[in-house]
């Protein structure tokens, strides 16, 4: 009586298991994969907040379903600080970037059609291509000795076919941290002119450089040259996801841009998902978002110095380079693989890291860690991960592990 779609293996992995195990039995967890701001003890303009919910607007319902016209001045705005021409008119608010998503694999693609997704990413992708009847084709981003990303452009263009219907990036990606550098972006423009495809850049984490170089691009919101759609919203921009409010920017050739709109105009009409207080809320919320910025870009510089400082002095344990976001990649010994990694600093070590094959890693040597946690807990689970990986390098070497 269920639909295809949804038929996905609920029971809990390995990982999960273990930590509710844990989390039964009372026992502590550092979670270095903590990517909530809420919980990560940043300090809020809580009488800000509440106040720009208090409009008196809030009492009446006036649907428009591109979003109330005062949020989307105010993203327009956003972009016009990010050196971006934005009309209100070219915007559409949404609920969530899920959901901005899913707008635009409807709009996109029929079912059976594809779309390209870079691979290392984020497995919410995978869920929302089924849901929407869609297929993700991954093209490999590659790690250079430079440490660098990009994409493979070869492996790009051949995995281009009959039913691709548009190129998806991340800048910068989750989780390997990288920007699209201004080479691959006129890559990626020429493969969509090419094919007639649309390019989607979701662009969430693109306020947070880490260690960014300028040889990447910006904003993809002011693109013209294909139909291009830029997501992003108040979740990382201003660290609030409770307040559910995001959007998609449409910019592209005039004729193709305005077929866009309209038909994102009817499937939006079609939920009217974003609530009037969140959408009154819009401007002040992003008037005020340079604060909370200011104390989580602090908070990954601190994080990353300290991690830097842990692993000077030992070579089992490196990481790779973080260009931007709020995550890094750690990469350990082979001689265990990345589930098994995870699986055994959770349960010895209390220490909890996404393995690498969660986001689609080709290598299994790769663990995820957030940067946003409080700096002692941070620290803590580090040098639990790297004492641990010491001592079973030490066992194994010795030959008394198997």
């Amino acid at each position: 009586m269920f639909a295809r779609r949804t038929d996905w293996s609920l029971r809990p992995n390995r990982l999960a298991q273990e930590l509710d195990a844990r989390r039964r039995h009372k026992l502590p967890v550092t979670d270095l994969t903590e990517s909530n701001p809420t919980r990560c003890g940043f300090e809020y303009s809580e009488d800000a907040i509440r106040q720009a919910l208090a409009d008196r607007g809030c009492l009446l319902y006036e649907p428009d379903p591109r979003g109330h016209v005062a949020g989307r001045r105010a993203v327009a705005a956003y972009y016009a600080a990010l050196g971006a021409t934005v009309d209100p008119e070219q915007i559409i608010l949404t609920s969530s970037t899920s959901e901005a998503y899913s707008y635009l694999l409807r709009l996109l693609a029929d079912p059976g059609d594809s779309v390209l997704v870079p691979q290392p990413s984020y497995p919410l992708l995978d869920v929302l291509a089924q849901l929407n009847d869609a297929e993700l084709v991954p093209y490999p981003l590659l790690y250079d000795d430079g440490g660098s990303w990009q994409p493979d452009q070869e492996a790009l263009s051949a995995r281009l076919g009959s039913r691709t219907r548009a190129i998806i990036v991340v800048h910068p990606n989750n989780p390997t941290g990288s920007y699209v550098g201004h080479g691959d972006l006129r890559f990626l423009i020429e493969c969509c002119r090419r094919h007639q495809l649309a390019l989607i850049a979701d662009e969430v984490f693109l306020d947070y450089p880490v260690e960014a170089s300028r040889g990447h691009a910006g904003t993809h919101a002011g693109t013209s040259e294909v139909l291009t759609f830029t997501l992003s919203g108040l979740s990382k921009i201003c660290a609030l996801p409770q307040m559910k409010v995001a959007w998609i920017v449409v910019s592209g050739p005039d004729e193709a841009q305005r077929e866009a709109l309209a038909r994102l105009e009817m499937i939006a009409d079609s939920y009217l998902s974003v609530g009037t207080p969140q959408s009154l809320a819009l401007p002040a919320f992003l008037d005020s978002r340079h604060p909370i910025q200011s104390q989580i870009r602090q908070r990954l510089t601190a994080n990353l110095q300290a991690l830097d400082k842990q692993l000077v002095g030992q070579p089992l344990v490196t990481r790779l380079r973080v260009e931007g976001g709020w995550y890094v990649v750690l990469r350990l010994p082979e001689m265990v693989e990345d589930e098994e990694w995870a699986l055994t600093l959770l349960r010895e070590d209390g220490v909890l890291l996404h393995p690498g094959h969660f986001y689609n890693f080709a290598s299994g040597d790769c663990l995820v860690a957030s940067l946003l946690p409080e700096p002692a807990a941070f620290l803590s689970g580090i040098e639990r991960v790297i004492n641990r990986v010491a001592w079973i390098s030490t066992l194994r070497s010795s030959h008394t592990v198997p």
